[in-house]
């Protein structure tokens, strides 16, 4: 989901219009509603395909068409004419993958995906002056480019380079055969995820609608030393419960907090003008705080959905449990308790987060932390917003970087010290992540820089000083060597 609009900004429906009576009575933007609508339709329609269209009932083909089908119309019932960017996007993007030699593929459907999203951000917003919606086209359009960039990505590791230079992950995620039409319209626009996402690995797909994707991951397991003689049959069911019950927390909180504390009190005359720093420190915060809850609901709803039809299952843990966060785009607990800028972002739209790592950190040779932020960036969009947020991300956490490398160490002597650098580490990121994304959340020059001329530039110019004055190991500034499984069995020779 994108960002809140400003109160400014123009509103225009999208989709189909047969819950406006609806959305009147709630307040609700149409689009937010149509939203919730596809994506409870898609639970009790996923639930149905996992029980009457399982593997041992009928055949992959069915399976890819159903989900395929039942994505096609969800995209059309919530973007309308809109959704024909979409499959514009996926039959070019199928024109190249089938066309293109296995040496250049991912560079033509990087650049043609990336470059379309960009232009439909930009006419939408620039050209059209649709402004933003709650949720708009460009979101699937998002999540799509994700999908045909990793896809891509991955058929150039299956088939256009030697298995001894990749990462022991590339070559597990290698695709060594190009897909059928079916299977690449299925993997694209299936109703589990055209809507919300996450993205998710091909492979992992298609061992999902042929059956093969829960017992891969049990195989991992010697069950016959846990007393069973075949293997469990693990049901998603608890897991789809508790995230259902996470989605209406999160929609209870949007509806009272978000309300409460919208993002045009950080403009205010008395937020700028008036409150002490302390007081405009703690407001950003809370204001801040109150930006997450819509997310939560999008990203769980969207995971609770996968899992109900059967995707999503990530293995056993420790304890014997069965575990279905595969497909999980945040960890909660984990953001909200996040000692460090790092540990806060690898908890944060995980599958985004995985997917900028597949595509850009892991294979650019020089700058990957710039280079990553930078097309995250272009992804989310063109409001200049988003480019100070992942500007000040860049500064921010290389400072972050920088500080730890330099004083954890005297901190991890006895539990106490450990204590005091958690909870000191824990509010410096908390609050360094509410200024660094309140961009974000803005979208425009004026309020943003009307925030931080506020704030004093405080983060900016701590980052800065920490930058030049404190020493920066060496391997931040050399070129980054990614290990391959070559290289991994050199060492072993050494």
């Amino acid at each position: 989901m994108a960002a809140e609009p400003p109160s400014s900004l123009s509103y225009r429906t999208t989709g189909s219009t047969c819950l406006h009576p609806l959305s009147e009575f709630l307040g609700i933007p149409l689009d937010q509603v149509n939203f919730v609508a596809c994506q409870l339709f898609a639970l009790f329609a996923a639930f149905w395909f996992r029980i009457y269209l399982s593997p041992g009932k009928t055949s992959p083909d069915v399976r890819h068409a159903f989900v395929t089908i039942f994505g096609i119309y969800f995209v059309i019932f919530c973007f309308g004419w809109y959704s024909v960017h979409l499959f514009v996007l996926v039959f070019m993007c199928y024109g190249i993958m089938v066309t293109a030699s296995v040496s250049s593929i991912h560079r033509y459907s990087f650049f043609v995906a990336m470059g379309y999203l960009t232009i439909c951000h930009v006419s939408r917003i620039y050209i059209f002056h649709y402004g933003i919606l709650t949720t708009d086209f460009s979101g699937p359009l998002m999540i799509v480019t994700q999908k045909i960039t990793t896809l891509a990505f991955q058929i150039h590791d299956g088939l256009g380079r030697r298995a001894e230079d990749l990462s022991a992950e590339q070559h597990r995620l290698a695709v060594k055969v190009k897909p059928t039409f079916l299977e690449y319209l299925s993997y694209l626009l299936n109703f589990m995820s055209v809507i919300a996402g996450p993205c998710n690995n091909f492979k992992d797909y298609i061992a999902f609608i042929e059956g093969r994707h829960i017992p891969t991951k049990l195989l991992e397991v010697n069950w016959k030393q846990r007393g069973f003689h075949s293997l469990p049959e693990p049901s998603p069911t608890r897991a789809v419960i508790h995230k259902l019950c996470m989605t209406l927390v999160s929609l209870l909180l949007f509806l009272t907090l978000t309300k409460s504390f919208p993002v045009t009190c950080l403009v205010d005359d008395w937020f700028v003008h008036k409150a002490n720093f302390l007081t405009r420190l703690s407001y950003l915060y809370v204001v801040m705080q109150a930006s997450k809850p819509k997310y939560y609901f999008a990203w769980t709803l969207a995971d609770a959905v996968n899992n109900a039809a059967g995707f999503g299952f990530s293995g056993v843990d420790k304890n014997g449990n069965f575990c279905w966060d595969l497909l999980s785009n945040l960890n909660i607990w984990k953001i909200e308790t996040a000692t460090s800028f790092k540990m806060y972002l690898e908890n944060w739209n995980i599958q985004t987060a995985t997917w900028l790592k597949r595509v850009c950190y892991e294979r650019v040779p020089w700058y990957p932390t710039v280079l990553t932020f930078v097309l995250s960036a272009l992804w989310h969009g063109v409001y200049p917003g988003y480019y100070f947020t992942f500007l000040t991300g860049i500064l921010v956490t290389v400072a972050a970087r920088t500080v730890r490398s330099n004083y954890r160490r005297y901190f991890l002597s006895s539990r106490a010290l450990k204590a005091v650098y958690d909870v000191v580490t824990w509010v410096v990121t908390q609050l360094s992540v509410s200024y660094t994304v309140a961009p974000f959340v803005m979208l425009a020059v004026e309020p943003t820089i009307s925030l931080y001329k506020s704030m004093y530039f405080y983060l900016h110019i701590i980052s800065l000083l920490i930058i030049l004055f404190l020493p920066i190991k060496p391997h931040a500034h050399i070129q980054r060597q990614p290990q391959t499984l070559n290289s991994v069995n050199k060492k072993k020779k050494d």
